[in-house]
């Protein structure tokens, strides 16, 4: 029987996994025309500007980054995409974020890991604090909280094709190669010239699909 932490772990992978990969949807734009009066019959109406937020322009890089017809286009998408998934809004958590990034590079996996807890206090809707510090705790032997970090990731970022990977890599190492290749496959709809991620469903796909067969 499993551990309980280890259950809730693939329990959210699993929520997160059949989750459909969607855009977010963006806030419906405030209405910009009004009836004409009756003292007006002509009225000069420019049509409305296309919406600028950041919002709406991650959800056209990944339209694009879909359409890409070929994997040196898609690369340069998806890091416009990890720059601005990269802004958390705060100069102070992207200053820890820095300095958490610089201290893994440095095998100062404690240390990261702090700052990356503080990182998660202080900005808790940033999808990329929760997925570094998931890679941090990879990276220090500890998959349970890792997967527990990127079903949070997932919830705040559902097309995060990293975290999704991160997520596949895991189950694997478990042994669960059905919830990793859906993890895989979840990740290639959103990014589907991602070479790793076809590796890995290729490696995957004939024991998964033969067993599910």
């Amino acid at each position: 029987m499993l551990p309980t932490d280890i259950v809730l772990a693939l329990a959210i992978a699993a929520t997160i996994a059949a989750a459909p990969a969607t855009a977010q949807e963006s806030p419906p734009p405030r209405p910009g025309i009004v009836a004409p009066s009756d003292k007006d019959d002509n009225p000069q109406v420019a049509p409305p500007a296309p919406s600028r937020t950041p919002a709406a322009t991650l959800d056209r890089l990944f339209e694009r980054l879909a359409a890409a017809k070929d994997a040196e286009e898609a690369k340069g998408i998806a890091n416009l995409i990890q720059r601005r998934w990269a802004r958390s809004g705060s100069d102070t958590a992207d200053l820890l974020m820095t300095r958490a990034q610089t201290a893994m590079r440095g095998k100062q996996l404690e240390l990261a890991i702090e700052l990356l807890d503080r990182v998660v206090s202080l900005e808790p809707d940033w999808a990329e604090g929760w997925n570094q510090r998931a890679n941090a705790l990879f990276i220090a032997g500890d998959p349970i909280r890792s997967m527990i970090d990127i079903g949070e990731a997932l919830k705040r970022e559902p097309r995060h094709f990293g975290a999704m990977m991160g997520l596949g890599t895991i189950l694997r190492q478990q042994g669960d190669d059905r919830s990793a290749m859906v993890a895989y496959r979840r990740a290639l709809e959103v990014y589907p010239q991602m070479e790793a991620i076809r590796s890995a469903v290729d490696s995957l796909k004939a024991d998964v699909d033969g067993r599910d067969a």
